[in-house]
């Protein structure tokens, strides 16, 4: 049995190879950003609410924008953080919650 030499590609198959592997590496690089910005921002979010005893708070701060930005990152992944019910307090079927209430 010989052993073929592998086909040498033209120009257009060497292009469109690279394509396949640089649109594969933004997809990972997109990836990798949007996990980062979500870990940015739940940082700085979580921040807003610990008390370190080496770092002095600066009173209260608006995360607005950083929970935005948190959100919207969030959402890219396919996740959501908002209730689905429209803000309606959610009834428990829970055989201990109604002796309590009785």
């Amino acid at each position: 049995m010989e052993a073929k030499p592998p086909e040498k590609k033209g120009v257009l198959g060497k292009l469109k190879d690279a394509a396949e592997d640089q649109e594969h590496q933004i997809q990972i690089l997109g990836t990798f950003v949007r996990l980062g910005v979500v870990v940015w921002s739940g940082f700085i979010i979580t921040m807003n609410y610990v008390e370190l005893p080496m770092v002095k708070k600066s009173g209260n701060s608006d995360i607005t924008f950083v929970a935005s930005v948190f959100t919207g990152a969030l959402a890219t992944f396919g996740l959501t953080t908002g209730n689905k019910n429209g803000g309606k307090p959610q009834t428990v079927n829970c055989p201990m919650a109604k002796k309590k209430e009785e």
